[in-house]
């Protein structure tokens, strides 16, 4: 089936050294993701893990002191006659993907609304900059459409708040106009970078419903940046798990939270917050993760694995397909590997969690 869909971006061996005054830090390491017109996919970590830096190489705005060593980043899309066009975002410059790509066919939503506002301009100039710049869009027509944005996402007194200025709203307004900014040329792809981090949880609630509703209007691609997996649960169609700079499983969203096999994975699921567990404490995963000025042999993760093989410290394992859609670097899939299970509690989690999705009616 997947023929039949239209892919929209392919990063391919992605790989990214930044040069820092303490030594080069090889930040990404052969990162793969495919993303198809409408779904939504989430590459999910650890803060640190690469999520953020993979993006904004596909947006084209990697800080000045980033290398690129190897990959591609096709971007596909439709110019305004109906021509398609496919292009490699790493070999365009900064001009041009400011004038064809950012805002206009790819658009990014980050975690903190008041930095990505200027706190010197009114709302509605904000919103109706991108439509100006990009399409000569008249000064009265983008006014009407940043006025039906800010209604589209949910701000109420649209025009009273078109006058207004960053500070005069609150966190969750603010991420909403940053919202309604993203949509304001119409992109193809919307990437969102814990969009909801400095929201409260019903505000939160509301800010991921709003993207849901949105790209079903619009039929957008999303990709979702985040480290919280209850999130996920409730967006993704298919999840890619990324720890120090490479994807380490990926499959969609039945796969990974039904049956993980990385032990990574495993972690990440246990440490999400869980009313009817046994457990008294927190599950955390021990150690932290890698500093990536030095790298060392082997799986990244090995230190911290408790599942970790010899093998884990000489060679980096490969991905190892287990469906069409799930693939997972551990090498506990190896067939010559000793038989591990996932953690007893993380089954009887698992388990719980289908019969809430079977009474809820729900995928997850």
């Amino acid at each position: 089936m997947a023929e039949a869909k239209e892919k929209i971006l392919n990063i391919e061996n992605l790989d990214i050294t930044f040069r820092t005054t303490a030594g080069p830090v090889h930040a990404i390491r052969g990162v793969n993701i495919d993303l198809y017109k409408g779904e939504t996919v989430a590459i999910v970590g650890e803060s640190g893990s690469g999520k953020s830096v993979t993006m904004k190489a596909a947006m084209g705005i990697l800080a000045g002191n980033s290398v690129i060593n190897s990959g591609t980043i096709e971007f596909s899309y439709k110019h305004e006659d109906g021509t398609p066009e496919k292009v490699d975002i790493l070999t365009k410059d900064k001009k041009w993907i400011r004038r064809h790509i950012n805002g206009k066919r790819m658009a990014m939503v980050f975690q903190d609304p008041m930095t990505s506002l200027n706190p010197t301009m009114t709302i509605g100039k904000q919103i109706m900059e991108g439509m100006i710049w990009h399409f000569k869009t008249p000064r009265q027509e983008a006014w009407n459409k940043a006025v039906e944005l800010l209604k589209e996402v949910g701000i109420e007194d649209a025009e009273k708040r078109m006058k207004n200025y960053p500070h005069q709203l609150s966190g969750g307004m603010r991420q909403r106009v940053v919202i309604a900014i993203a949509l304001s040329c119409n992109p193809d792809l919307l990437i969102c970078d814990e969009p909801t981090t400095a929201l409260d949880v019903t505000i939160q609630a509301k800010i991921i419903e709003l993207i849901r509703r949105v790209q079903k209007e619009r039929g957008i691609s999303v990709i979702y940046i985040t480290h919280d997996l209850g999130v996920v649960a409730k967006v993704a169609d298919y999840v890619n798990v990324m720890y120090a700079g490479k994807i380490v499983e990926k499959g969609n969203i039945n796969e990974i939270f039904y049956d993980p096999r990385h032990p990574y994975t495993w972690g990440l699921l246990s440490a999400m917050p869980d009313l009817d567990t046994d457990d008294e404490r927190l599950y955390t995963i021990p150690g932290s993760p890698p500093n990536l000025l030095h790298e060392k042999p082997g799986d990244a993760f090995a230190p911290r694995n408790r599942y970790a093989l010899v093998l884990d410290d000489k060679a980096e394992p490969p991905m190892f397909r287990i469906t069409e859609t799930h693939s997972a670097a551990t090498w506990l899939l190896d067939p010559r590997a000793p038989k591990v299970e996932m953690p007893q509690e993380l089954k009887n989690r698992i388990e719980r969690m289908k019969k809430e999705a079977m009474a809820n009616g729900s995928r997850l």
